[in-house]
C-alpha cells in the first residue's frame, strides 16, 4: 500500500511553527499583515480566499480581503494595488487569480512591490528562483518541495517529470527542483500539450507531478511501479449519483494509480493546504525582514 503524503497535516505543522514567529514579532510591535484582493465573484476563488483568511488569522496575522467588483477599471485596480504597496502595515500582497478578462493579469502582477510579492509571481521573485537566490518562492511549487522533504523523499539524482508548464506551477517547480540543493538536485523533464507520446515520459518518472487542470487525466498505465505521484490538480467532475451533481478530483486517477505508487498526494488534502501554508510563511518572513529580524525562509529551519 502506498504512503499518503498528507499536506493537511504538514500544513498544520507549519502554521504551528509560524504562531511562535508571529508572537515574537508582536513582542516587537509588528503584526504581519496580508492584503488579499478578490475581483469579482468566481466561486472557487471565494472559497480559496476564505481559507487563506482563516489560516492567516489562526497564526495571529492581520489579514484583510478587499472584495472589488468584477467591472472595476484597470486604472482603479492599479490605484488600489499601489495603495497596498505604500501601506507599511501590509507585508504581503496577493492578487487572486483569475481576473476578469478585461484586466491584464501580467502587468497587474508586475505592479505589486517585489518586496511584498508573497505569492511569488513577480519577475524578480521568479528570477531569484531560477538563479537559486534568496527570495519569495511561488507557494504551490514550494509547497510541493517542502512536502516531499518532510516525508523524507530525496530528489537527488531522481528523474522528476512535471506535466504542465504554467507560470504558476510547472515552470517555477522545474527551476526549484533542478537547483543544487539538499532538497532538489533532480533531473527535470517538463511535459505539456505539445509533448508527443506523453506516457513515454511519465512512465520513466521517479517522481511524477501532475499540474494540468484535467480531471483524472493521469491513468495507471502512465505511471511506473514505485513512483512518487504528486497531484496538484483540483477539478470538478460531473457525477449524477451525488447530491451536488459533481465531485472534486485531481489530475490523477487516484484509485487506479494509488496501488502502483510508493507515495501519493490525496485530493483534497494534499498540495492545496501546503500552498496556503507557504503563503503564510512568505508573509511572516517578509514581516521579519521589514522589522530587521534575521530568520530563515524555510519555516522548518526556524
Amino acid at each position: 500500500m502506498s504512503q499518503l503524503l498528507d499536506g493537511k497535516k504538514t500544513a498544520q505543522e507549519i502554521r504551528d511553527l509560524l504562531k511562535g514567529r508571529v508572537a515574537r514579532l508582536k513582542d516587537k510591535g509588528v503584526v504581519p499583515g496580508l492584503s488579499v484582493t478578490l475581483v469579482g465573484e468566481d466561486p472557487a476563488s471565494k472559497v480559496y480566499v476564505g481559507a487563506k483568511d482563516a489560516a492567516a488569522k489562526e497564526v495571529g496575522m492581520h489579514a484583510t480581503t478587499h472584495r472589488l467588483p468584477a467591472g472595476i477599471s484597470e486604472a482603479d485596480l492599479r490605484a488600489h494595488l499601489i495603495a497596498q504597496n505604500n501601506d507599511a502595515a501590509v507585508h504581503g500582497i496577493l492578487l487572486q487569480l483569475p481576473l476578469p478578462k478585461h484586466l491584464p493579469e501580467e502587468s497587474l502582477l508586475d505592479l505589486i512591490a517585489a518586496e511584498k510579492d508573497v505569492d511569488g509571481f513577480h519577475p524578480v521573485s521568479l528570477g531569484n528562483v531560477m538563479l537559486g537566490r534568496p527570495g519569495f518562492k511561488p507557494c504551490t511549487p514550494w509547497g510541493v518541495q517542502v512536502l516531499l522533504r518532510r516525508y523524507g523523499i530525496s530528489l537527488k539524482g531522481k528523474h522528476v517529470v512535471i506535466v504542465g508548464r504554467s507560470n504558476i506551477v510547472g515552470k517555477p517547480l522545474a527551476n526549484l527542483l533542478v537547483q543544487k540543493a539538499d532538497d532538489a538536485d533532480a533531473t527535470v523533464t517538463v511535459c505539456h500539450s505539445g509533448t508527443k507520446d506523453l506516457a513515454r515520459y511519465t512512465r520513466d518518472a521517479d517522481v511524477l507531478v501532475a499540474a494540468i487542470g484535467r480531471g483524472e487525466f493521469i491513468t495507471a498505465d502512465m505511471v511506473k511501479d514505485g513512483a512518487v505521484v504528486v497531484d496538484v490538480g483540483m477539478n470538478r467532475v460531473d457525477d449524477a449519483a451525488l447530491p451536488k451533481g459533481y465531485r472534486l478530483c485531481g489530475d490523477v486517477d487516484f484509485k487506479a494509480v494509488e496501488p502502483k505508487a510508493a507515495s501519493i498526494t490525496p485530493v483534497p488534502g494534499g498540495v492545496g493546504p501546503m500552498t496556503i501554508a507557504m503563503l503564510l510563511s512568505n508573509t511572516v518572513w517578509s514581516a521579519e525582514r521589514a522589522a530587521g529580524i534575521e530568520s530563515a525562509q524555510d519555516p522548518f529551519a526556524n
